[in-house]
């Protein structure tokens, strides 16, 4: 029997889901075959709870990792930090990287950190969940100095161009979540796609306005599978693989 696995949400964050909330959602994603789960940290306290949440489940799995959003705070020593909770290792350092969408942003802080990161997964030997937005333009340039980097740019939103330049340039993963169905999103070959929710983030077709959640993976599968013209099966084979391959789950 096969099975998904949903590389990238937030269920362990109490400010989207209450304790109840996300036992009712594991619940459901088992039921609708999603048997693995990776909660993405955002913060180092946030990464903690995540680490804390995977702790009471056997199929849910952490990262470490500040959020480019996190420049812009009081500077950590984040390789110190992480040392602290090595005793339960993360299977990967994300979200982490780049975004320039909102005004006010501070480039340089956000390469510094993303530096830093990468560097504390190179340390770790650790793939990496890439946080990319409207910001490639420093990307690739910062990713050429860790050639030794593994990973998945999570939530892929940009130009058909830029995305044949993550393919051909990097071995990186693209992750594939909700927004590709009703976007005009480029779609990558499956050889490179990883399935991901965000939730409560960027909910499927057909569940759009409603809160995001792991069980949904199955609606992204089908819709893939849909687009590429291939069977749930393969897709749901694939992707599985692909994850497995990545994060060692």
């Amino acid at each position: 029997m096969g099975y998904l696995i949903d590389s990238h949400c937030h269920l362990h964050d109490r400010e989207f889901f209450t304790a109840e909330q996300a036992e009712e959602m594991l619940k459901r994603a088992n039921e609708a075959g999603v048997k693995k789960i990776i909660c993405i940290g955002t913060s180092h306290e946030d990464s903690l709870a995540a680490r804390d949440f995977a702790a009471q489940h056997d199929n849910v799995f952490w990262t470490y990792g500040v959020h480019p959003e996190g420049a812009a705070k009081k500077d950590k020593n984040e390789r110190l930090v992480f040392q602290k909770v090595k005793s339960q290792l993360p299977v990967a350092i994300g979200e982490v990287g780049l975004d320039y969408h909102y005004d006010g942003y501070n480039r340089e802080a956000q390469i510094k950190l993303f530096e830093k990161m990468l560097q504390l997964a190179q340390d770790n030997d650790l793939p990496v969940s890439f946080h990319i937005r409207e910001a490639y333009q420093d990307f690739f340039p910062v990713v050429a100095n860790f050639p030794k980097i593994r990973g998945v740019v999570h939530s892929f939103t940009d130009s058909k161009k830029v995305l044949k330049r993550v393919l051909n340039e990097t071995e990186f993963y693209i992750g594939v979540n909700g927004l590709a169905t009703y976007s005009t999103l480029p779609t990558p070959p499956l050889e490179r796609i990883l399935l991901e929710t965000d939730a409560p983030f960027l909910t499927p077709v057909p569940f759009r306005g409603i809160i995001n959640e792991p069980a949904y993976i199955h609606e992204i599968a089908e819709w893939l599978a849909a687009k590429l013209g291939t069977e749930f099966k393969i897709i749901e084979r694939e992707t599985t693989n692909n994850a497995r391959k990545l994060f060692g789950i």
